[in-house]
């Protein structure tokens, strides 16, 4: 048998990682992180939970990444301290990678495996063949995997665009020979399938962006993200034409170009670029800047302009600030909030909404249709989305004619199994999300979510009281202390209510001895939640604290 388990990125967008098994091997496929929601206060990222492959690290043998975005590779850090096994990826993946690992003082330690696309590998029971996929970022890979079971194939993320700006088009050939010699299951990016139509051109976007370079006559700043090699390619181009300096901006930004410029996979003359320091020594029609911020990252460089606190580049009219990304879901107020900055400081602002400034990286329905009708698989598994993505897909492979004996709805976590030319779910396996807070992993909790949550929205009120542990006579207190709750003059009344509140729990609890002082914290605080939410309707976070001498 083998089996399939995706530790992540099947019913969610991110945390991407899947572990491919057969007898005493498993081999990983990704491990990419998730940014956090608004429910996640204070944690920084979250990553898949290793639990599973903890529980088989003897059985653990190597990893392959599909392509360099943060939702692929980002938990490889937190992976390689666990995990002592070979890592294979693309050129660029892998530089990505580095950069990743010099940070978290790992890269010495780490075997780093270059691949090229139409290269095929042999891992232990598997023999993989590397396919060149689109996406927004370059050098992705999509898998088809040999296994003692059938063909697997793994879509990686992808598009089909016909006219790529650095002319490396998805290679359906290779797909369809597969499709011709017979592929088992298909596992397909989904993220876009609730999309009609095709995916727009890079070159399309070109256009767009030619034509409004083209008519600025102040500086031009663009914000996109640092992984778009191939739009900063283009950006770069364009600034050449219209004769501008081009100065990039931003940590990943300028370590990304770097890398590209290092890789071969960026080109310009050495006299294009100048630094932040020298903008002033040129008119504002001949400066382009290509910075990081276009989802409103509070310490970006673009949201440190829009607020004046950029060391060296100050928003003026005259400016074009040009959002060269899509709104992701969950950032569109902070990004408003960078617009209106934007446009209060006098500068002209072109994003997604106004015009079509930017790509998805991922195929639209007509373009998964395309895919589907090349692999013509015995069985199909949508990956890559949320649950909606998921669902569209396998509607799509319905009308495609693959019935739904032949299509399986995945979860984070649950084994997907080959045997004997078919396919079924197995067990549910342990799985699920691992918070990053600082330098704590997995230390953060729903408990403490769920405090810091209490705190944000509701306050929190200490209540100090000494007692003589002897006789349980008060010596101080109660001293109520509130801090986000109300504010403590306005609100006097409540906390000298409270006061009286907490002293007959005293009286009542204290009668018999021997006092258990942690039971009348307890009483206090439950007392005191009911107290507060009959009086005002709110939920501080109550910590009684009393100390006995």
């Amino acid at each position: 048998m083998v089996k399939v388990i995706p530790l992540g990125g099947v019913g969610e967008i991110g945390l991407n990682m899947m572990a491919i098994e057969h007898e005493d091997t498993i081999l990983v496929v990704d491990a990419g992180l998730m940014f956090p929601d608004e429910y996640m206060p204070g944690v920084d990222i979250v990553i898949p939970d290793f639990q599973y492959l903890r529980d088989n690290r003897e059985r653990v043998k190597w990893v392959i990444l599909t392509h360099g975005h943060e939702d692929h590779i980002g938990a490889m850090p937190f992976f390689l301290r666990e995990f002592s096994v070979p890592v294979y990826g693309s050129r660029f993946t892998l530089e990505l990678l580095k950069e990743k690992l010099k940070e978290h003082r790992l890269l010495d330690q780490a075997d780093l495996q270059k691949v090229n696309a139409g290269e095929k590998r042999t891992f232990g029971p598997f023999e993989i063949e590397f396919i060149h996929v689109n996406h927004s970022i370059i050098d992705g890979l999509g898998l088809a995997i040999r296994t003692p079971e059938g063909i697997l194939v793994h879509s990686g993320d992808f598009k089909i665009d016909p006219t790529p700006v650095d002319g490396l088009l998805t290679d359906l050939p290779r797909f369809a020979h597969y499709g011709e010699e017979g592929v088992l299951a298909f596992f397909s990016d989904s993220t876009n399938a609730e999309k009609d139509g095709f995916t727009l051109s890079e070159s399309e976007v070109r256009k767009t962006l030619a034509d409004i370079i083209g008519n600025c006559h102040g500086r031009v700043i663009v914000a996109m993200f640092a992984s778009n090699i191939s739009r900063i390619q283009q950006i770069i181009n364009l600034a050449i034409e219209c004769d501008r300096k081009v100065v990039f901006n931003g940590k990943s930004m300028i370590t990304n170009v770097n890398i590209a410029r290092r890789e071969g996979f960026i080109r310009f003359p050495e006299d294009v670029e100048i630094s932040e320091r020298q903008i002033g020594q040129y008119q504002d029609k001949q400066i382009a800047i290509i910075t990081t911020g276009s989802q409103g990252e509070p310490m970006s460089a673009l949201t440190r302009m829009a607020q004046g606190r950029h060391k060296n580049i100050k928003i003026k009219s005259g400016d074009t600030v040009i959002l060269s990304s899509k709104f992701i879901p969950g950032n569109e107020k902070a990004i408003a909030t960078i617009i209106n900055s934007l446009y209060r400081m006098g500068a002209e602002v072109v994003y997604e909404k106004v015009s079509a400034i930017h790509t998805s990286g991922h195929a639209n329905r007509e373009e998964l249709k395309l895919m589907l009708s090349l692999v013509k698989p015995k069985f199909f598994i949508p990956i890559h989305g949320e649950c909606r993505h998921l669902m569209r897909h396998l509607q799509l492979a319905s009308e495609m004619g693959i019935s739904s004996e032949r299509t399986l709805l995945a979860e984070d976590g649950v084994e997907i199994c080959f045997e004997d030319g078919k396919a079924f779910l197995g067990e549910q396996v342990q799985n699920g999300r691992v918070f990053v807070d600082g330098k704590g992993v997995g230390d953060v909790g729903d408990m403490v979510l769920r405090d810091r949550r209490r705190l944000s929205e509701h306050g929190m009120v200490i209540v100090l009281l000494n007692v003589d542990e002897k006789t349980g006579n008060t010596i101080y207190g109660p001293d109520i202390i509130s801090r986000g709750f109300v504010f403590e003059d306005q609100g006097r009344f409540i906390l000298e209510d409270a006061k009286c509140v907490v002293l007959e729990i005293i009286d009542e609890l204290v009668q018999a001895a021997p006092v258990d002082w942690p039971d009348v914290e307890s009483e206090i605080e439950r007392r005191l939640k009911k107290f507060f939410y009959n009086v005002i309707e709110r939920r501080p976070l109550i910590l009684p604290l009393i100390v006995t001498v």
